[in-house]
């Protein structure tokens, strides 16, 4: 059961839900994850990772993670993957910002990682994180896919989970989603056989790559060679979510490239709910 703030005070209004969308030298998915959010009404701002650190900022631009609702970490190539992607980020992060985003997630608030950010998110312990808030040590990688390439392309997403995450209760179980991909070391492994087994009875496996009849897929559907075809995972709260393909590419239904065989919906694109999904639980219960 996740935590609720501010008992006794009225559910957070959709207009003072803030988000800060982070941001550091390499990340360029920002902007399409900070109009994620103020599309849908947020207050949502782009925040550089000096600004919460206090490093060469004046006081009017410093900010602090506590005066948010929701966290995200945008994709990217953040210090150009350099020794891996996502290190020198989580690094950063770890050594400045890690009690503080504990405190964050302990709080139940929300927090969200897609592509790099995912990769920030394991390096730092805060996912799968099965066994409390962060653990010590990293209990996966995203490792270099299968094909050794960069890979950047439509992929089909199986929602596994809808109930206990945040981010998916405005979908439908067993629902075929389109996210597309764009990254070249996203293959999810786990040291062993008997992690991955725990980590699918907590219940934590949220999206996993599919076939376009629902089977299990082979490249490029799997795009990267992921264990267990896993796109996406969260933490045992269901309050932190890491996924590698992108949901704000496909905020709007045109930019969807099957539209001309499903029918343009410019409204809704498969990656709207996710966003969605996460304000309303803001709305509801912080």
């Amino acid at each position: 059961m996740l935590f609720i703030l501010k008992k006794g005070e009225d559910n957070v209004k959709r207009e003072n839900i803030r988000v800060a969308v982070l941001r550091i030298e390499g990340t360029n998915c920002e902007e399409e994850s900070y109009l994620a959010w103020k599309r849908l009404g947020a207050a949502s701002e782009k925040v550089h990772l000096k600004q919460l650190l206090g490093e060469d900022v004046t006081p009017r631009e410093r900010r602090d993670i506590r005066d948010y609702h929701i966290f995200m970490i945008p994709g990217g190539f953040s210090a150009g993957d350099y020794i891996r992607a996502g290190a020198i980020f989580g690094a950063r992060m770890k050594s400045g910002l890690r009690e503080d985003l504990k405190n964050f997630v302990e709080e139940g608030k929300p927090v969200l990682g897609v592509c790099n950010g995912f990769q920030v998110l394991v390096e730092m312990g805060f996912l799968p994180a099965m066994d409390g808030t962060v653990s010590h040590i990293p209990e996966a990688i995203l490792a270099t896919n299968d094909s050794n390439r960069f890979e950047c392309r439509p992929t089909l997403l199986r929602v596994e989970e809808n109930r206990r995450c945040v981010f998916t209760r405005n979908y439908e179980e067993r629902e075929i989603i389109l996210f597309p991909c764009a990254h070249a070391e996203g293959k999810f492994t786990m040291e062993s056989q008997e992690k991955l087994e725990l980590l699918k009875q907590k219940e934590q496996v949220v999206f996993r790559y599919t076939g376009p009849e629902g089977e299990n897929p082979v490249y490029p559907w799997n795009p990267n060679g992921a264990m267990d075809h896993i796109a996406g995972i969260c933490n045992s709260k269901g309050n932190v979510l890491g996924l590698m393909p992108h949901p704000e590419r496909v905020f709007y239904g045109i930019t969807d490239p099957t539209w001309t065989r499903k029918g343009l919906d410019r409204s809704r694109g498969d990656g709207r709910p996710l966003f969605e999904s996460a304000l309303e639980y803001v709305e509801d219960n912080l």
